[in-house]
């Protein structure tokens, strides 16, 4: 849905003036989205959050949200007694300690044990990069045969909304838009340390995190005769930043940042992440206050209103099922909620009927699971014959039990990662050098011809995880959109619909395993892991249609 774009993000995260109703009486330490009812009164909505106590700094009028800073407690109950307003939800702190994330162990397991692969093969096909060939994953999803058919094309824009994007990387540089990336989550110093940057503003194009620049990889680095070559290596990459550098994606910067993807024609958006601080947001669970259960059907609201605000523009949605190991339609009771502030979780029973995982469970998203090498599904992966449409290589550090491939890092995904992001975890140097241990944890390094300055190369790293499954999927739901999308009134796109029924319909069927209780005793599991694989082979719930196909789909449709 590309083209002739015109940038119409004017009424998005618009400051609101003092004149429109913001007033410097008001205002708190924290920040939070005021979701309007459908077709209230602006200027009543805007009287009822200043009455509250509440100033409002910024507008999503497409929406229907204000952006208001408030004290950080008593202001959701005020406002929400107005008839213009449907709720409100806390969505971050202005001036607390700094605090970072808890890391995703899943993601960096390889990180926690002694045992890591060997040298890497220096195998490569024609149409590939140098490194492609440790890209089992490609191989998996059969894009090293789709490219000789349908690299992708340059019309057809794929949004990563995570926590930015390394456009330095020469794999990603052809293929990055500099144009519409843009920047919905500036820094916070009270939770993502100090600015770097003026305004605590990152520039687009930069990733202190290495989550999303690992996911654009996947999905469309480019064949240049360097590091690595994704999925769709011709498409365009757009970075639709709405993670923290501290590793939490708040509701706001979603909602923003889902808004300006279908305001600016983007063809499919990728969302490896879960809205924090709740694992699942429940309509009116016992365990938790009412204030909190107030937030969290203003979050499931305005998150249904922004994924089917970008659907109806034509965006895509693909998202990853989590790292949780359950049965999304039987989940467990919930221990790691809130996640923010840090230490404040307590065990939440969860109702499948009223909790739902966003952005995986809300409407119009392809929900992914994780599966290794072997194309078992990994042990840390969701599944569930409710929610999970696909499935895709995620990598598994444990697949291959019994043999000299268990905990190793050829089981794991790799793609492309930003220099300091390395740098600042001892992996690399200051001289741009990978270190003993960045070279035992998986770390890479390649040059251009003649580069010599170390910020020009490319850096890569091996990750494992649903986040890793879901850009692959979206990588050949990019593919689809190339292959058969068509003009329309000057722009290029196609329906998300029928790109979501062209993925699942050309899929590779997978059974389930036999037994279908799929057990992880053996690679060190507790029975918690235990997965039961229900459903036929041509729809269950560890490959739910199929483990994507980037060849057939480009070929059998």
């Amino acid at each position: 849905m590309s083209g002739a774009i015109a940038l119409v993000a004017a009424t998005l995260a618009v400051p609101v003036t003092a004149g429109a109703g913001a007033t410097g009486a008001t205002g708190g330490d924290t920040e939070y989205l005021v979701l309007l009812e459908q077709g209230a009164d602006r200027n009543q909505a805007i009287a009822a959050v200043k009455a509250a106590g509440g100033e409002v700094v910024k507008e999503n009028a497409h929406l229907g949200t204000l952006t208001v800073r408030a004290a950080a407690s008593g202001f959701v109950a005020g406002v929400s007694a107005s008839s213009a307003i449907e709720g409100a939800a806390r969505s971050r702190p202005i001036g607390t300690v700094p605090q970072q994330k808890a890391r995703n162990n899943v993601e960096r397991e390889n990180s926690l044990t002694g045992k890591t692969g060997g040298a890497a093969s220096k195998q490569t096909a024609v149409g590939m990069d140098p490194l492609d060939a440790q890209l089992w994953g490609l191989r998996m999803v059969r894009s090293d045969l789709a490219r000789t058919v349908q690299p992708g094309k340059k019309s057809v824009k794929v949004g990563v909304l995570d926590s930015g994007i390394d456009a330095r990387n020469p794999d990603i540089a052809p293929n990055f838009d500099w144009k519409l990336s843009r920047n919905f989550a500036p820094d916070i110093p009270e939770i993502d340390g100090a600015c770097e940057f003026r305004g605590c503003v990152d520039p687009v194009g930069w990733d202190d995190s290495g989550h999303g620049t690992h996911v654009a990889g996947t999905i469309g680095a480019a064949v240049n005769g360097v590091g690595v070559s994704g999925v769709a290596p011709n498409v365009t990459l757009v970075e639709i930043r709405g993670g923290q550098d501290s590793g939490y994606l708040f509701l706001g910067p979603v909602t923003d940042a889902l808004t300006y993807a279908g305001d600016v024609g983007l063809d499919v958006v990728n969302m490896s992440f879960y809205v924090d601080p709740w694992l699942y947001n429940c309509t009116a669970n016992p365990a938790d206050s009412p204030e909190a259960q107030a937030e969290q059907r203003t979050i499931i609201r305005a998150m249904n209103r922004a994924l089917n605000y970008a659907h109806k523009r034509g965006v895509t949605l693909v998202g990853s099922l989590g790292n949780n190991h359950e049965d999304l339609g039987k989940p467990r009771t919930d221990i790691s909620s809130p996640d923010f502030p840090p230490g404040t979780a307590y065990p939440r029973p969860i109702d499948n009927a009223t909790c739902v995982d966003l952005p995986v469970e809300g409407p119009h998203v392809i929900g992914v699971s994780a599966l290794g090498p072997s194309t078992k599904k990994a042990d840390y992966s969701n599944y569930g014959l409710e929610q999970i449409e696909v499935s895709a290589p995620g990598g598994w550090f444990r697949d291959y039990f019994g043999t000299p491939m268990f905990r190793t890092n050829e089981n794991l995904i790799l793609s492309t990662y930003p220099v300091n992001t390395l740098q600042a975890e001892g992996l690399v140097d200051a001289a741009g050098n990978i270190t003993p241990d960045g070279v035992a944890l998986g770390a890479q390094k390649q040059c251009p011809a003649g580069v010599t300055d170390y910020t020009k190369c490319g850096y890569y790293y091996v990750l494992q995880g649903t986040s890793m499954a879901s850009p692959h999927a979206t990588g050949v739901a990019a593919l689809i959109v190339s292959e058969y999308g068509k003009k329309n009134r000057g722009d290029y796109g196609m329906d998300p619909d029928k790109v979501g029924r062209i993925l699942m319909d050309t899929a590779q069927a997978r059974a389930c395993p036999v037994p279908p209780l799929q057990t992880y005793t053996n690679e060190g599991r507790s029975e918690e892991f235990n997965a039961l694989c229900e459903g036929t082979r041509e729809f269950n719930g560890f490959y739910g249609h199929g483990i994507v196909d980037a060849y057939a789909a480009v070929t059998r449709h």
